[in-house]
């Protein structure tokens, strides 16, 4: 389907803008009446990457020439609106939205940024012509990639619906998408569990009485001891600490500078603050919460790794009986 004049000089204008370095292309967008500047951002938002040819066609075209601020050319939904940004400044806002709301609006907009791996799994084996529909739809090197990933028969078929394809019905458009968005969406947007790996293992021996527990690691230490080690690391973690015993919490909190604490603390739960304050003595309690307010704002990073030197601390504890994690009842264990 040819473009019309009007559709062809937004596309190179887009083109250009692309293959400016941004402040040059927000500029020239700027000077754009604001029904262009959403058609060329528009534009932007559908092109990926332009072959050197044709952006040299274009740049010639336009200058006469290659200009110095030439760049490769590079579109999408976020280099337009970095442009919209730039060339409207604090106006940018409603064409910001525009520009967003059409293109959610486009047909098959959901595959905008689908690899086409991903929709050729889906429309394999769907009609030639359906197939046809989608790959004028999504973005040319998409398209690109799902006809390769076609039988050579049904690439032949395909091609040919493309280059005689005309006006087609919105509701024909409309029924497609529908239904193969809803057939991406039970498999591609659903949130997925892992369903094994360490957490997992982590999860299940958490739960199974101790003589269990240490049998499996024992056995797995043999063979694997950098995996038995990641699996204790998320079998207690920091939080965990406030399920020791009171004895148990004195006891570590010998081995743990007060330094630690307070930064260990700073992203902690006030349920674990408090059981470890109880267990301090008053002025050493308020020692503490000075050096917590000293802190500031800390990263994030930092905290969980004081926090890990200190689960290790734990385990090391219970390794050498100085301390006994609770059982899996939240109760410590006991033998006649």
């Amino acid at each position: 389907m040819s473009m019309s004049m009007v559709e062809e000089g937004i596309h190179k204008s887009a083109i250009l803008l692309m293959a400016l370095e941004e402040d040059d292309a927000a500029a020239l967008l700027a000077r754009l009446p604001p029904k262009y500047v959403e058609a060329v951002s528009l534009a932007i938002a559908q092109i990926d990457d332009i072959p050197g040819q044709v952006q040299e066609e274009v740049i010639e075209e336009f200058f006469g020439g290659q200009p110095s601020s030439l760049i490769h050319a590079c579109g999408g939904l976020e280099k337009a609106k970095a442009l919209v940004k730039k060339a409207l400044g604090k106006d940018a806002a409603d064409m910001l939205a525009i520009l967003q709301q059409t293109i959610e609006s486009l047909p098959f907009g959901f595959l905008q940024k689908t690899d086409a791996q991903d929709i050729l799994s889906f429309i394999m084996d769907e009609h030639p012509q359906t197939i046809a529909v989608v790959i004028c739809h999504v973005p040319p090197a998409t398209g690109a990639g799902i006809l390769n990933g076609l039988p050579q028969q049904k690439q032949l078929a395909v091609i040919q619906r493309v280059a005689k394809m005309g006006q087609t019905s919105p509701e024909a458009i409309a029924d497609i998408e529908r239904a193969l968005e809803f057939r991406m969406s039970m498999v591609m947007h659903q949130s997925f569990q892992k369903s094994g790996g360490v957490p997992a293992v982590a999860e299940i021996l958490n739960v199974t009485d101790r003589a269990t527990e240490r049998m499996v690691l024992e056995n797995l230490s043999k063979d694997s001891p950098e995996l038995v080690e990641e699996i204790r690391r998320l079998m207690f973690v920091f939080e965990d600490i406030q399920k020791l015993a009171d004895k148990d919490i004195q006891t570590l909190l010998k081995n743990v500078e007060t330094s630690q604490w307070a930064m260990a603390l700073k992203g902690s739960s006030q349920t674990l603050q408090d059981k470890i304050m109880k267990n301090m003595s008053q002025r050493a309690s308020e020692i503490l919460k000075e050096e917590i307010g000293f802190l500031g704002r800390v990263k994030l990073s930092d905290v969980e790794g004081v926090q890990q030197k200190i689960v290790d601390i734990v385990r090391s504890l219970e390794e050498s009986g100085q301390l006994a994690r609770p059982g899996n009842d939240g109760e410590e264990e006991f033998v006649a």
